[in-house]
Formats: C-alpha cells, sequence, structure tokens
C-alpha cells in the first residue's frame, strides 16, 4: 500500500476562488487588520503573505506594524481602536509576540466577531459549547482537507497529538462536533505509538519533527501532518513521512498539504467576519486602500 497524498495547495486554491466570489458578493470589501509587533523574519515573511493573498481576494489590507518595544497599553489601545472602527471587519495579531507582552491579554481584546484566527477564550467559549463562530485556521483546515478525500468522520477514531490553543485543542472540539470519537494525546501520554495506531484518523501537532513513525500507524488510516520544521535536509512534520507512506491510506505531504489551508482558511474567516458585523461602508469603497 501507497498513501493516496492529499493536496493541499490544490485546495487552497479552490476555497481562495470561492472566497474572491464571495467577496464580490459583498456590498464593500472586508477590512482584515494585520498587526505585526517587532522583527522577526518569519512572522514578516507570514504577514507578508497573507496581505498578498487578502488583497488578492479583493480585500482590504489594514495592516499595523508595531514597534518591538512597545508597552502593553499602547498594544491595547491599537487593538481596541482596530475593535471599534466599522471599516475593520476582522484582526489578526501575528504571533509570536515580543516576550515582554501578555499576548493572552492581547488577543482577548479583540471582539469575537473580528477575531479571524478564533484565539479568544470567548472563540474558544463557543467552539467548546458547539455555538456559532470564527474557528482557528489550521483545524478548520484540516476538517475541510477530511471533505475533500471523503473522510467519514461520524463513528471513526480520531487521535490528535499536540494539545496546543492553536491546533490541538480546537481541532479536538471539531471533530467531536463531527461526531468522531477523539483521543488528544501530549507529551506525557504513555506509549504513544500504541495510541496512535488505534486512529482511523490521525492528526499530529505535537512541534516535534518525526514524533510520529510506521509504528503509530493503523494500516488505511488517514494521517494529517500539521507540523513543518527547517532541517538540514529540506522541509519535514511530525509525521515520518517516508515510512508512514508505505501503510497510511491517505497522507498531507510537507510542504504542500495542511500549511496552504492555514492561509486560506482566514480568508474564508475574513469573509464570515464581514457576513457577521458587516461595514457600513458602502459599495462605492470597494478597492479602496
Amino acid at each position: 500500500m501507497t498513501a493516496t497524498l492529499i493536496d493541499g495547495r490544490a485546495v487552497a486554491a479552490r476555497v481562495r476562488k470561492e472566497v474572491a466570489r464571495d467577496v464580490e458578493a459583498l456590498p464593500a470589501p472586508p477590512g482584515l487588520a494585520t498587526i505585526i509587533i517587532g522583527d522577526d523574519p518569519a512572522s514578516a515573511i507570514y504577514v507578508r503573505n497573507k496581505r498578498r493573498q487578502c488583497v488578492e481576494a479583493g480585500m482590504r489590507d489594514l495592516h499595523r506594524p508595531l514597534p518591538g518595544d512597545i508597552s502593553q497599553a499602547r498594544a491595547a489601545a491599537v487593538i481596541d481602536e482596530l475593535a471599534a472602527d466599522p471599516a475593520v471587519t476582522a484582526i489578526l495579531v501575528q504571533l509570536p509576540l515580543p516576550p515582554h507582552l501578555d499576548a493572552a491579554a492581547l488577543i482577548d481584546r479583540i471582539p469575537p466577531g473580528k477575531d479571524v484566527d478564533g484565539l479568544t477564550a470567548g472563540s474558544a467559549g463557543r467552539l467548546a459549547l458547539g455555538r456559532p463562530g470564527l474557528r482557528p485556521c489550521t483545524p478548520a483546515g484540516v476538517l475541510v482537507l477530511l471533505d475533500e478525500i471523503g473522510v467519514e468522520l461520524a463513528g471513526a477514531h480520531a487521535v490528535v497529538v499536540g494539545r496546543s490553543d492553536l491546533v490541538g485543542k480546537p481541532m479536538a472540539a471539531l471533530l467531536l462536533q463531527r461526531h468522531a470519537t477523539v483521543t488528544v494525546c501530549h507529551s506525557r501520554t504513555r506509549d504513544l505509538a500504541a495510541t496512535c495506531r488505534l486512529a482511523d484518523v490521525l492528526v499530529v501537532a505535537a512541534g516535534v519533527p518525526g514524533i510520529v513513525g510506521v509504528d503509530g500507524v493503523k494500516p488505511g488510516a488517514t494521517v494529517i501532518d500539521v507540523g513543518i520544521h527547517r532541517t538540514g535536509t529540506g522541509l519535514r512534520g511530525d509525521v515520518d513521512a517516508d515510512q508512514v507512506r508505505e501503510v497510511a491510506g491517505a497522507l498531507t505531504p510537507v510542504p504542500g498539504g495542511v500549511g496552504p489551508m492555514t492561509i486560506a482558511m482566514l480568508l474564508r474567516n475574513t469573509v464570515t467576519a464581514a457576513a457577521l458585523c458587516p461595514s457600513p461602508d458602502t459599495a462605492s469603497s470597494r478597492g479602496r486602500p
């Protein structure tokens, strides 16, 4: 058996086209405010890609770069300003932040209706209670990929490796909402491979290169590799892909699997946010910077 590779690039491209059509149907283009604090090179690349795809989809780019030595109070004031601005329909604070800042406190100042990363306590609460809201982009993208290849989640045993607020916890909640039986593993799980082998659907988001090998995959399982790491031999994920592809039924490659879906789902969330909290701008504002 050789696993079918799940083409995240192709699915993300389709999502972006759908988003662009949805933007055209709105009375005014959504405005995405991206906040970057400091000059972290990786963050700068991520934000630049988000902004570029935002503009390509017909949205307004309302970027707010802030100095790395900004105070907590001043950063909070900027977020409050954007939260109150009706032209801003979505807000994203790029992580990580400089260590002197309380990231959780700043993110929680974003109104849940503008929280396109789905990271505020309000958004997390809505997800936990199964209420409508904006969902974290990477887990939401994983669901789209699973649907793309026709995975039946109802009644399936899903194992999530990782319990981060960004991926692991919301991933487990989304799978539960789709009626999967969910097991969450983490750094203290005993015999990780044995638990992973029970999974019909295995989502690995531990942030550890190659943490799941062939001994942790049930034959025919669908394996979603969320990790991405730069190594001396190139990019690799949290899954030992060379071995696992000989056992799994389907596998996301690294790169080209989950990664492209994250920004695509950010764009989809931005359109959703605009529909939840429509801007008072009229259609004549379309294309305004």
